[in-house]
């Protein structure tokens, strides 16, 4: 199931906070996507930049409860919004 465009990017800002407020995580983001926390600032309206925040969440099972469990969201729904945010669409092959 898909959700608005508006909804994900606000799911993601969620993410990006709760993310910056994780200081075992955020260095871990930083380093992975090369980011610094000035571009977290600076970025945070693009939908892009939301997207990748939610593609590193939703690489570990375990940041997706932690996170989904603080904000009071179900498991599906940060990848729900990754597909609604720009690059997110699921590629079928066949």
């Amino acid at each position: 199931m898909r959700i608005s465009a508006d909804k994900a990017e606000t799911l993601a800002l969620k993410a990006l906070a709760w993310l910056a407020g994780n200081d075992e995580l955020l260095p871990v983001f930083l380093g992975a996507t090369g980011a610094s926390e000035a571009d977290l600032r600076a970025r945070a309206s693009e939908p892009e930049f939301l997207g990748s925040v939610l593609d590193f969440l939703t690489m570990d099972d375990n940041w997706v409860m932690q996170f989904c469990d603080g904000e009071g969201l179900a498991y599906e729904a940060p990848l729900q919004a990754r597909m609604s945010l720009p690059g997110g669409a699921q590629v079928n092959w066949t």
